[in-house]
């Protein structure tokens, strides 16, 4: 191929030119795979019945592989696994109580305790709108909270630099996961 170009080239600069260009503006194939790669895997491994009615499924499953590689599960679960479903004592699926899954209720200890993130009766992640949930993960200040206050086991210093693009694919994601009532914290 390199040959074919070389004398392509001599007979015609400008091809040589234009066919450099197609090399350096055409996408890898493996760049153009990773994000179909990757919102399937997340649709695959999603641990509860997603709702996909009115949503972006690319958004949704991306959403999915997102939370599930940053472990969104260990704080916003209580219990984090089901039995028979805890990789850390040997199992060899994950299993999750889907009645706990992100309804959040996890005590960090003093006042601290992680928030319900699944969709209210509006359908909206802990009550938030997209806008909302962006300027937290960006901010680290949920705009209910006290002015100065801000999220201090939420590893927001982390999340704000995600694209737009993948903390809108979180909260598409959220947004497909059943509602669970949060439970007490002690």
């Amino acid at each position: 191929m390199n040959s074919m170009i070389g004398r392509l080239t001599k007979r015609a600069p400008l091809f040589g030119l234009f066919a450099a260009a197609m090399v350096l503006a055409a996408p890898s194939a493996h760049a153009v795979d990773s994000d179909a790669v990757r919102i399937r895997q997340g649709l695959n491994i999603a641990p509860v019945p997603l709702k996909l009615n009115g949503l972006d499924k690319n958004k949704v499953g991306l959403g999915s592989y997102l939370v599930t590689f940053a472990q969104c599960n260990d704080c916003h679960t209580t219990p984090t696994f089901a039995p028979g479903g805890d990789p850390f004592v040997g199992d060899r699926t994950i299993k999750v109580v889907k009645t706990a899954y992100f309804a959040g209720g996890v005590f960090f200890g003093g006042t601290l305790c992680s928030s319900n993130i699944t969709p209210d009766k509006n359908g909206l992640p802990d009550g938030l709108t997209l806008a909302n949930f962006i300027s937290a993960m960006k901010t680290g200040h949920d705009f209910r909270a006290k002015q100065n206050v801000l999220l201090q086991t939420m590893p927001w210093p982390y999340f704000r630099e995600m694209t737009q693009s993948d903390l809108g694919a979180i909260y598409e994601y959220l947004r497909a996961i059943p509602s669970n009532k949060t439970p007490k914290c002690p």
